[in-house]
């Protein structure tokens, strides 16, 4: 059967053939032997990222860790450089360590390959960050693409030349010139973009002349192929000589490689309808992937009316001005959604056209405008409806975080303020420190205060909270209460008084914890506010840990799973379950702990919460422990530190007494080498497997692996396809992955389901993962 090696990484499937670059990929490889860190430096179009693409696809089976691409040409702000990495490598900033820290503290022993994309708008920050991984991480290696050098020690600079040029000879065999890298690009591309399109000796003078009047730049020759559908060849040609002939007062010499593309540009720019430069031209303004609403929201008016969006779009993307892309990560609300980015090169292009047409500041406001009331409108009920926003907000958070920077750097402190707090719900499941750094610039501004907006401090108090940091919590829960207590806003007060009991518990101060949860209960009592009443259950049940009074987290904790479950808020409802578990785990009872913890961790695995799955694997893993289950406690053991390091998370102190009683259980049935084994496993695990696996899901996958061990069922083109499956692969990414259909994939995946006796993807990454262990521990003995 074919080797099912589980493959990290994250590189994209290659939505166009891979065109030439033979000298370019033979030296990389040399290089990377021995260099840590190879820059590919060239103009912008020159194809710098394809190629780095190509060689880290080529070389990834030599990491263990995988390859790993992190694109920055999004990132507008210097200071997250370091949360793009984290983004990329699948880590989440959630707990109190800082995103750096995290970082390097997740890369020191990994053995990996990273290809850091587009470095050149935020050198500094990249030079500096990729520095920090060399010297942090002795196993990984970095391809850093930009238009100019890092320069930081230790860098092997490789320029990177336009395609190779055809012999200006116009007497070249056919046979010779398709060999021709430039020419190949051209014939494939025109062959995609018109069906017809065939290199023949009648067109190849022209195709030669395109070729090298372009300067072999893959960009220009692409946005020239594209036109095939409706020029030839000879009329592209001529048209193209036009325009450069102007530039250089028709004598043949030629122009700077960046002028070339530049050229290249403007003659396509001026080929389109008036509509669509309008359009392309106020796409500058949004910094990450965006869907149509967004464009009919920003980009509309005068020259682009809204009801032509849709047609000025797919027009752009055939034009290849426009690139449509999948959405990741594919959440529910995502799937159904088509989203669309501009190219770097082409984003400069269209942001000078929009200073040109003197519309830059009212397309950046209707931008700021748009996301503000947008993400304000959602704020109120994203609890409600958790999924749903959290996939909206993964998508469009690049640009968010653009309106937010422009807003503080405009000094409109109120209107970040109105942001940053209606993102509440993405700072606390998906970017803590993050969410601090913002909250923090903001209210310390003295633009900011609580009377105008009360949130703002509340939500920092409760980051605080997060993060086990009573003392940072306190000053902006107090201002808060009396904020609220003067306006007389019940639902504020309610809340702030919980959390302000929560951070007092945490720092110790059990008199005052008290005082304001009784307070919250009483301004509580007799409304119909939920969420405050939920707030209430919520501080009582962590006041009851901190003082050991069971009953009261098993009361309070049983009526806010009813709430909860009532009113729809997921976040809550995976709160107060996993409280219930604890209290019922903590008297013994273990029949009833299991299934809150298990449908705690459905919900944390739903809403991508990692420390709460972090939090109920160890759980799960002390419950395993108790009923005898040492070998699946400890590999539950062992995934839960992966991912609970992977969040940047401290362990919580109450679960501490019960890892080390799981521990002593489990190193007394298995022995300690055993037991480090089985925690090793563990680690290894992906989120997904480990999580299935926790659920009780692998049960039949254990089977599969046991009964299939030796011959195994897959064939090789089977087992490539279940290896992708379990890397997370879309049928459609898979498909262009292997270069087959997406109904050939479905069939393979229906396959493995049926031979494996699986019914879930989940469950074939597990059955990977699994199979992979038992071949490694096979090969160690």
């Amino acid at each position: 059967m074919g080797r099912l090696t589980r493959r990290a990484g994250n590189l994209p499937a290659e939505a166009t053939s891979f065109i030439g670059r033979r000298r370019e990929l033979a030296e990389l490889r040399k290089k990377l032997t021995s260099a840590r860190l190879v820059s590919l430096v060239g103009p912008g179009g020159v194809g710098k990222t394809r190629l780095a693409i190509r060689i880290a696809t080529d070389l990834g089976r030599s990491f263990a860790g995988g390859p790993w691409l992190i694109e920055l040409a999004e990132v507008r702000d210097s200071t997250l450089v370091t949360n793009a990495v984290l983004a990329a490598l699948d880590l989440r900033d959630q707990a109190a360590t800082e995103p750096q820290a995290l970082l390097l503290g997740y890369l020191h022993d990994k053995e990996l390959l990273l290809v850091v994309d587009n470095c050149e708008h935020l050198l500094g920050a990249a030079a500096q960050l990729v520095a920090d991984v060399i010297r942090a991480a002795p196993g990984v290696r970095v391809i850093a693409t930009s238009r100019e050098p890092l320069s930081i020690s230790g860098e092997h600079v490789m320029p990177v030349a336009p395609l190779e040029l055809p012999s200006a000879d116009a007497s070249e065999q056919l046979a010779h010139l398709q060999q021709n890298e430039a020419v190949m690009l051209f014939t494939d591309r025109a062959t995609a973009a018109s069906g017809t399109f065939e290199l023949t000796a009648s067109n190849q003078a022209a195709v030669v002349d395109l070729c090298r009047r372009l300067d072999g730049l893959p960009l220009a020759i692409e946005l020239a192929a594209v036109r095939t559908r409706v020029l030839n060849v000879e009329q592209i040609s001529m048209r193209l000589s036009d325009r450069f002939g102007l530039l250089t007062h028709g004598a043949r010499a030629a122009l700077p490689r960046h002028q070339t593309l530049r050229t290249t540009i403007d003659w396509s720019h001026d080929l389109l309808e008036p509509g669509e430069r309008t359009l392309l031209r106020r796409l500058c303004v949004f910094a990450g992937s965006f869907t149509l609403e967004d464009v009919e929201s920003v980009c509309t008016g005068e020259g682009a009316p809204a009801a032509d969006v849709l047609d000025l779009v797919s027009s752009l993307v055939d034009k290849s001005l426009l690139t449509k892309e999948d959405v990741y990560p594919a959440s529910a609300w995502a799937r159904g959604t088509a989203c669309y980015r501009l190219h770097e090169t082409m984003r400069e292009y269209a942001g000078l056209k929009l200073r040109e047409a003197r519309e830059e500041e009212v397309v950046e406001l209707r931008c700021a405008e748009y996301y503000t009331l947008r993400c304000q409108r959602s704020a109120a009920d994203a609890r409600y409806r958790l999924v749903e926003w959290l996939g909206w907000m993964d998508l469009e958070i690049d640009n968010i975080r653009s309106v937010l920077r422009r807003s503080v750097v405009q000094g409109d402190f109120a209107r970040a303020a109105d942001l940053v707090s209606a993102l509440g719900w993405y700072w606390i499941t998906r970017a803590t420190t993050e969410g601090v750094r913002w909250f923090d610039e903001v209210l310390e501004s003295g633009h900011v205060t609580p009377r105008a907006h009360p949130w703002a401090y509340f939500l920092r108090g409760f980051l605080a909270v997060l993060q086990s940091n009573p003392t940072a919590a306190r000053p902006p829960l107090e201002r808060v209460v009396a904020a609220a207590r003067e306006a007389d806003y019940p639902s504020l007060l309610s809340h702030s008084l919980c959390m302000a009991s929560i951070a007092e518990a945490m720092a110790g101060n059990r008199a005052a914890a008290r005082r304001l949860l009784d307070e919250a209960r009483v301004v509580t009592t007799g409304t119909a506010d939920v969420s405050a009443t939920i707030a209430v259950l919520q501080a009582r049940a962590i006041n009851g840990f901190f003082e050991g009074d069971l009953d009261a987290i098993r009361s309070s904790a049983t009526e806010g799973v009813r709430l909860s479950r009532e009113v729809g808020d997921l976040y809550s409802l995976e709160m107060m379950l996993l409280n219930l578990g604890s209290a019922a785990f903590a008297s013994g009872d273990m029949a009833e702990s299991k299934p809150r913890f298990t449908e705690a961790l459905r919900i944390a695995h739903q809403i991508d919460d990692r420390v709460a799955q972090y939090a109920l694997l160890d759980l799960l893993g002390c419950h395993a422990a108790g009923s005898g289950q040492t070998r699946l406690a400890a590999q539950l053991l062992g995934a839960a530190e992966t991912v609970r390091t992977g969040a940047g998370a401290s362990v919580i102190a109450t679960l501490v007494p019960h890892l080390a009683q799981l521990e002593k259980s489990a190193v007394a049935a298995l022995g300690a080498a055993r037991f480090a084994a089985e925690v090793t496993a563990g680690k290894r695990m992906s989120r997904e497997a480990a999580i299935s696996l926790a659920l009780g899901e692998s049960a039949q996958v254990a089977v599969a692996v046991s009964s299939n061990a030796g011959a195994g069922p897959l064939g090789k083109r089977e087992a490539d396809v279940a290896r992708l499956v379990a890397d997370g692969l879309s049928n459609k990414q898979i498909g262009a992955r292997l270069l087959i259909s997406e109904r050939t994939v479905e069939t393979h995946v229906r396959s493995i389901l049926n031979k494996l006796g699986l019914n879930s993807r989940a469950q074939v990454a597990v059955w990977v993962t699994q199979h992979d262990l038992l071949k490694a521990s096979r090969s160690s003995h």
